[in-house]
C-alpha cells in the first residue's frame, strides 16, 4: 500500500471534550445507525440495579463495524497480555450491561 498519498491525521480535543468511566453499554439498532447509551450500573441491594446513562452517541453502520473490528482486536491483544477476559455467567448470554 502506498502511504506516500495519506493524509496527516492531526488528532484535536474540543472544549466540550470529557472522559468518563462506564460500565453499563446498552446498543439500540435501526436501519440507518446504530445508537450507544453509556452509564452506570449500581445495584443498591439484592432486587435494586439502578443505571445512570450520561452520554448516548451515534454511529452509522459502517463506523459501528469498524469499532467493532478494533475493540475485537484490542480485546485479543489484552487477553494475549493479561488472560482470558471472563463474563458473568448469570448474565443472560453471559453479556454485561
Amino acid at each position: 500500500m502506498n502511504t506516500a498519498n495519506q493524509p496527516n491525521v492531526k488528532f484535536v480535543q474540543t472544549s466540550d471534550y470529557r472522559e468518563a468511566y462506564s460500565n453499563s453499554v446498552q446498543i439500540r439498532v435501526n436501519v440507518w445507525d446504530f445508537f450507544l447509551v453509556f452509564g452506570t450500573m449500581q445495584q443498591s441491594s439484592e432486587t435494586q440495579v439502578e443505571l445512570r446513562n450520561f452520554q448516548g452517541i451515534y454511529l452509522s453502520p459502517q463506523q459501528a463495524k469498524a469499532l467493532m473490528a478494533l475493540l475485537q482486536q484490542n480485546v485479543s491483544n489484552y487477553e494475549a497480555a493479561f488472560g482470558e477476559i471472563k463474563l458473568d455467567p448469570r448474565a443472560p448470554g453471559g453479556q454485561i450491561h
